[in-house]
């Protein structure tokens, strides 16, 4: 069952090939240079690669605007360079997931082409229609403050058409047969190609009805049924990793009852309230998030993350809890986005500190779910807020000191590299960090290889332990005869606090440090007197290191 449901204890790596690297020099990246990379991401320690879009597209919002879902970016090379790099990412033992963003097209497809030019088009029950604007046509926002409407006047149509995101993104009329059976047949292609599954973008609103006279959106869930019988069909191993913000009293309704839907969700829940954690040392509403989005189906799973490609959506918070992370996190409103998020990465949203950086990662490696890893993270990455909206943290990847951070021999990559200030590619790189035995890089590997060889948090069951103090967490997972008990300081000063037997540990039983090799062995009666330093973490192991000789075939 273990490698039936490999996503359950496996490590992504999200990144995007426009800022990986870029073997041609002409300041794009492409799949050639990101096969040349691959070694770098199999001696990381990943097990699957999440791509961002790569597909033909004007690029006006980072390949999110496909404008022909059968063929790659010409910047980015051919489909012949995408099997290749498939193969070779096989042949490492990493799957490839993609981006299906499947909500919208470009408007510059030729779908939306040719529902524009004629009434009569097959292709214009294809796309979401008005004869007038719909009085709702001014809210709904997914960009407030950037985006002013959710439906456009298009001259040639005579009608105006929906877009929940910007303008030139027309929705797809995803409740017309016609439409989901060309979702399943553009799954059906790339899983050809040699893909494992799909990152599903916006899902809420694929799924959602739309027109202009629906007020209330009802969510068609069926349709998530539909992509997972096609998906599985064709690949019984294939996936879907839905990007769903949604509250925790939905969750079921994605997963599916007996599992049948998505295998995977990124949980925003935990996410939001992990920031909040961070930033009051108060891990209460995490706590509660996490029992909040515990009931799912044996074969589900969470995708968990601290930063993506978006900006950090605290839109689930409480206005003081969403105060409390904007004033930590993100003080000054060049760093705020939509007015719901944070638009920054995570090392200068912790001021560089590696204390705080490592145990934000630390404690997401250690929460139930698979970590979702952001590239250049893994090296502590900085942003650029001088780029607008999301851009400022997609700059390309820092390889080393070479002129534009080795990632391109081109005097202007799409984005401009960081060069300059703290996190700048002279300071922050691969190459000095692979020679640095205490450099985030090597300290990641180690994280990454740890959490593998700690199934138990992908399978087994997690327990909150009293720790007494709001601002220590510890987890404990039981999986197979084995446990494991990760705990982390989340206050800026040391912390001494007690474990009590039975809570976490049984009588006499000894944690065994599987970080650093600080074991602790309990006292004359059965208590572990433990002592954090600020910021830190201990990942423990109960009882001894023979637990691959106890653990249990079921």
């Amino acid at each position: 069952m273990i490698n039936d449901l490999w996503y359950k204890n496996a490590v992504v790596y999200c990144l995007s090939v426009s800022s990986f690297m870029d073997s041609s020099g002409d300041g794009t990246g492409d799949f050639q240079g990101l096969m040349r990379r691959l070694d770098y991401l199999s001696g990381l320690g990943i097990t699957a690669i999440w791509l961002m879009p790569f597909q033909t597209s004007p690029g006006r919002d980072d390949g999110y605007d496909v404008s022909d879902y059968y063929n790659v970016d010409p910047r980015y090379g051919t489909l012949g360079d995408f099997v290749e790099f498939t193969h070779a990412a096989k042949q490492r033992g990493i799957r490839v997931l993609i981006d299906l963003v499947v909500n919208h097209t470009s408007n510059e497809h030729a779908w939306f082409k040719s529902a524009c030019a004629d009434p009569h088009s097959p292709y214009r029950d294809w796309y979401v229609w008005s004869k007038k604007k719909p009085a709702n046509a001014d809210t709904g926002m997914v960009f407030p403050g950037v985006q002013k409407s959710t439906w456009t006047y298009d001259e040639k149509a005579k009608a105006y058409y929906f877009h929940r995101f910007y303008d030139f993104q027309p929705d797809l009329n995803t409740a017309n047969p016609l439409v989901q059976a060309e979702i399943l047949k553009i799954m059906g292609f790339w899983i050809q190609l040699g893909v494992c599954g799909f990152r599903m973008d916006a899902v809420p609103f694929v799924i959602a009805e739309k027109g202009a006279d629906v007020a209330k959106p009802r969510e068609q869930y069926d349709m998530l049924r539909r992509f997972r019988e096609f998906l599985q069909w064709r690949r019984g191993d294939a996936i879907i990793l839905a990007e769903a913000n949604v509250l925790p009293e939905t969750d079921l309704e994605y997963f599916g009852d007996d599992g049948d839907r998505m295998q995977m969700m990124f949980n925003f829940q935990v996410n939001q309230t992990l920031f909040y954690a961070l930033a009051a040392a108060d891990a209460r509403p995490l706590v509660k998030a996490m029992n909040d989005t515990k009931p799912r189906p044996e074969t589900a799973q969470w995708g968990m993350f601290l930063r993506n490609h978006d900006e950090l959506d605290l839109g689930r918070l409480s206005n003081r809890q969403r105060n409390a992370v904007f004033a930590a996190f993100g003080p000054e409103k060049g760093m705020q986005l939509y007015d719901r998020g944070i638009r920054r990465r995570l090392a200068p949203m912790l001021e560089g500190d590696p204390r705080r950086i490592r145990q934000a990662y630390s404690l997401m490696f250690s929460l139930p779910g698979t970590p979702v890893l952001r590239y250049g993270d893994e090296i502590g990455m900085g942003d650029n807020l001088n780029l607008p909206e999301r851009n400022c943290a997609r700059t390309p990847m820092q390889w080393s000191t070479e002129p534009q951070a080795g990632f391109t021999k081109s005097d202007k990559p799409m984005l401009p590299v960081i060069n300059e200030g703290p996190y700048g590619y002279p300071h922050i790189n691969v190459a000095d960090q692979r020679r640095d035995a205490d450099s985030m890089l090597n300290w990641m590997e180690r994280l990454i290889r740890m959490r593998k060889e700690a199934p138990e948090i992908g399978w087994g069951e997690c327990t909150v332990v009293d720790t007494g103090d709001d601002g220590v967490l510890a987890l404990r997972y039981d999986w197979r005869n084995n446990s494991v008990l990760v705990i982390h300081n989340l206050h800026p000063k040391p912390v001494e606090f007690m474990i009590r037997p039975n809570e976490a540990v049984g009588e006499g039983a000894k944690l065994i440090d599987i970080m650093d090799g600080g074991n602790s062995e309990a006292d004359s009666e059965g208590h572990h007197r433990l002592l954090l330093d600020a910021y830190g973490y201990r990942w423990y192991r109960l009882g001894g290191l023979d637990y691959l000789l106890t653990r249990s075939e079921v």
